[in-house]
């Protein structure tokens, strides 16, 4: 009687738990969600989640999105919701929703809160709350457990299975679904449905019951039922094939040490290791190796995820039956693993177990790790302390729970290393023999290079303390064995080449040459062989008095010698033979060889002329005295249409950086005659190649020619002859700015007057006229009055503004007059001393 009241109390418990625990489910679940595996309860769920969150038929496409729902399973969802007629419940709650804002609407408009209505409708957009410090801490910790990354990997799923054979040993149950496939004589499908009674009804037939049968023993009793309507079936002439459709869901209860403990509805195929899955794991106290399952009050079996983990091993992971209990209990012994191991975590251990099994779930040692001893840190009931594990004792050591385990690491260091580096063939680490010496190193190393300096080498020696000592040594006689050094580990040998302690060795040749700069020097370079390394002569150069000088090297200090290098000259032939001079002469290191430019050599030199004359185009220039006009004159002279006082010349000349900006000025000016767009581009190349605009007055040049103002012509001139000017620009403080048309009758002022007159801010004084032709001339002062420039055609006008006066501040005001203050009595008080 005791027992079936413990029964019965246990029964009453556990249905308690199915339905106080939330109905809502988890987000795992949700996200792996199968709308065909859904069973009604769970559909209606989701339907009782939607309706507190005040949302329609309508916004499933929303919820889904939130909950992660797959696109391809909502179309079922939707479905499966009008099948069962909860949609027409979901549109109740929006009638309800609208009908309540309705209500809430004041008068005026204004919509009535409700207290207790949420500010959203939307569930996404309740923020998670910060994670406290103690809570990051322990999911740090959690994700430190051997095992967890199962259930903290989104990468990793456990969803069971439903494509694969129908397992022997499945029972069948109300709402499985059994296929049954007639054929031969006669042709027949059936798609039917265990009852809640464990029948199903074959059409013509009548109920079979299956319930419990094995899919093996419900073929022999349906095909035995079968066999009394098709009589095919005893003759052999029809065949029955049965077959499992869709599965049934079944309903687990996961207690103990979970991450979300409750009731979850699963594919009846589903094992341990999904019901797991979908509850997020074992809890921060919870085991990875004793999480049994109980059915019908008895223990199953026991699962070990460790045997999953280490050796693959699932045959634990048993299929779950309708109300089985998965039952995760809280581990007894966990210890935490760090340093040199594969694996660092955090470890359960069985009673039985001991070090050497966690260093198996860690994976062994990494290749660096120092073996001899463990160091442990152990909890005692009062204190801490340091444990030292020998290597032999790792397969015997017990484990307690909270053992700390450190493998450290090797030392950066060799037992018998000896370096060697420098002119030898194969530099690098070797091993120190017994008696090894220098020249048995040396000797490993392949031997010396030729280029080594065996006059003396260098020993970097770590002595007792580890401090560096020097020793050096001479090479040639470690090699002839005249001198035996013994080396002691980490010693490294140091073999300097004699490239290594001088300065490189380079000559120079500059001038007219192909490929001048510093070429490398060799023993018994001449001077033609410089040449030839540099490309040979240019078309221009002089095969006269190629220069060489050469450093003042080794001599003796002679205080009356103030020569500073020694400078010799030759003359070469044009096929670089040796010539009789030059033959004996022979390059020193740093010698510098300039081969001039051949004096009567002159290569063809242009200018440009463009504009209003005759022939405008490319001029090559005559004689180093062709001047501007004789340019003009060549061209075919001025057309009648052009404005001589206008023309412009710029010529290639070293721009600074505070240049830029004045340069920037004229060329605006120059630009504003210009009136065709290919000009302009012409005069912006011009610039860019380095050129400058000079202002020449052609008109008396070629009244006057030969005089001061017409200039020798140079190569890359450029003279724009513009047409005649009919306007003239005004800039600055006056009213309106603007072009207006030249007048001769018209005066400065006119021009101003014309344009408003000067602005209260103009600088009247510093006004100043830019002409045509880039010449520029100011306001001068005559007395008291202003005596302007002459305008002409195509002049500009600029007005400069007055420099802004500041006032002074109230500060600085009450500052000056304290000071003055200060000042007069000080004078006060002199005066009144001095009488």
């Amino acid at each position: 009687m005791f027992r079936k009241l413990l029964l019965l109390q246990l029964f009453l418990f556990i249905g308690y738990c199915v339905t106080a625990q939330n109905p809502a489910l988890s987000k795992e679940q949700i996200r792996q969600m199968k709308v065909d595996n859904l069973s009604d309860d769970q559909v209606r769920q989701l339907v009782a989640e939607m309706k507190k969150n005040n949302m329609s038929f309508s916004d499933i496409d929303i919820y889904a999105q939130q909950k992660g729902i797959p696109d391809i399973e909502v179309s079922k969802l939707k479905a499966r919701i009008q099948q069962m007629g909860l949609d027409k419940e979901l549109d109740q709650t929006q009638k309800n929703r609208d009908k309540s804002k309705k209500e809430n609407e004041d008068e005026t408009g204004t919509r009535k809160i409700d207290e207790d209505e949420p500010a959203d409708d939307s569930i996404s957009n309740k923020k998670e709350k910060p994670q406290t410090r103690e809570e990051r801490e322990r999911e740090k910790r959690r994700k430190k457990i051997f095992g967890s990354e199962l259930f903290n990997n989104k990468n990793l799923t456990f969803e069971p299975n439903l494509k694969m054979p129908t397992p022997p040993n499945y029972r069948l149950a109300a709402n499985d679904e059994i296929l049954i496939d007639v054929y031969g004589y006669s042709e027949v499908q059936h798609r039917l449905k265990v009852t809640p009674d464990g029948y199903i009804r074959i059409p013509n037939l009548g109920p079979v019951y299956v319930n419990g049968l094995t899919m093996e023993e419900a073929k022999n009793r349906i095909t035995k039922q079968l066999a009394t309507i098709y009589s095919g079936i005893k003759s052999g002439n029809t065949s029955v094939q049965i077959t499992l459709g869709n599965i049934r869901s079944i309903r687990v209860l996961l207690i103990g040490e979970v991450v979300n403990p409750g009731s979850y509805t699963i594919p009846s195929l589903a094992t341990v290791a999904n019901a797991l899955y979908v509850s997020g794991g074992p809890s921060d106290n919870g085991s990875f190796r004793n999480i049994q399952v109980i059915r019908n009050g008895s223990v199953a079996t026991t699962f070990d995820l460790y045997d999953f983990l280490a050796h693959g091993d699932l045959s634990n992971n048993i299929v779950l039956q309708d109300q089985d209990i998965v039952k995760v209990n809280p581990y007894k012994t966990r210890v935490e693993l760090t340093g040199e191991v594969k694996r660092q975590a955090i470890f359960e251990a069985k009673d039985n177990e001991t070090l050497q099994n966690i260093l198996d779930y860690a994976g062994g040692y990494t290749d660096m790790s120092f073996r001899d001893v463990i160091r442990a840190y152990r909890v005692n009931n009062k204190e801490r302390e340091v444990v030292n594990i020998p290597a032999s004792e790792v397969a015997s050591f017990k484990l307690k729970s909270g053992d700390q385990f450190f493998i450290d690491s090797i030392l950066n260091r060799f037992s018998n290393r000896v370096t060697i580096t420098g002119a030898v063939f194969h530099p690098g680490n070797y091993a120190l023999e017994d008696n090894m010496t220098v020249k048995d190193l040396i000797k490993r190393a392949d031997g010396v290079k030729e280029v080594a300096a065996l006059s003396r080498g260098l020993i970097r020696r770590l002595q007792a303390d580890y401090t560096p000592a020097f020793i050096n040594f001479n090479v040639q006689d470690e090699l002839t064995g005249k001198s035996g050094l013994r080396l002691q580990k980490e010693d490294s040998v140091m073999i300097y080449s004699k490239f290594d302690l001088r300065e490189d060795y380079e000559v120079r040749i500059d001038g007219e040459v192909n490929k001048p700069g510093y070429f490398n020097y060799a023993d018994s370079m001449h001077l033609e062989d410089l040449i030839l390394m540099a490309g040979g002569l240019t078309d221009a150069a002089s095969l006269q008095q190629v220069e060489i000088s050469r450093r003042k090297r080794g001599a003796a200090y002679d205080p009356k010698d103030s020569t500073k290098a020694i400078v010799q000259r030759f003359d070469i032939n044009a096929d670089l033979s040796n010539s009789p001079e030059a033959k004996a002469f022979v390059l020193h290191p740093f010698d510098e060889v300039v081969v001039r430019r051949a004096p009567a050599y002159s290569s063809q030199a242009n200018v440009l002329v463009s504009g209003e004359v005759v022939y405008p185009g490319d001029y090559t220039i005559n004689s180093r005295s062709e001047r501007i006009s004789d340019l003009i004159k060549r061209t075919g002279g001025l057309r009648p249409e052009a404005y001589p006082e206008g023309a412009v010349m710029m010529r290639k000349t070293f721009i600074n950086e505070s240049d830029s900006v004045l340069l920037a000025n004229k060329l605006q000016v120059f630009y504003n005659k210009l009136q065709d767009s290919t000009d302009i581009e012409r005069v912006q190349a011009a610039v860019d190649r380095k050129e400058q605009l000079l202002g020449i007055n052609l008109d008396h040049i070629m009244k006057h020619p030969g005089s001061k103002y017409d200039l020798l012509l140079e190569e890359g001139d450029v003279i724009k002859v513009p047409k005649k000017l009919q306007t003239v620009q005004l800039f600055g403080e006056v009213y309106f700015p603007k072009k207006v048309r030249f007048d001769g009758k018209y005066s400065f002022k006119d021009y101003i007057h014309g344009a408003g007159g000067f602005t209260a801010q103009a600088m009247k004084r510093r006004s100043y006229i830019v002409y045509a032709n880039g010449e520029v001339r100011n306001t001068k002062k005559v007395l008291f009055f202003n005596s302007y420039p002459r305008v002409k055609p195509g002049a500009e006008i600029y007005v400069p503004t007055k420099k802004e006066r500041k006032g002074l501040t109230g500060q600085e005001g009450v500052a000056l007059a304290s000071g003055l203050a200060s000042i007069a009595l000080v004078i006060v008080t002199i005066l009144n001393t001095v009488k």
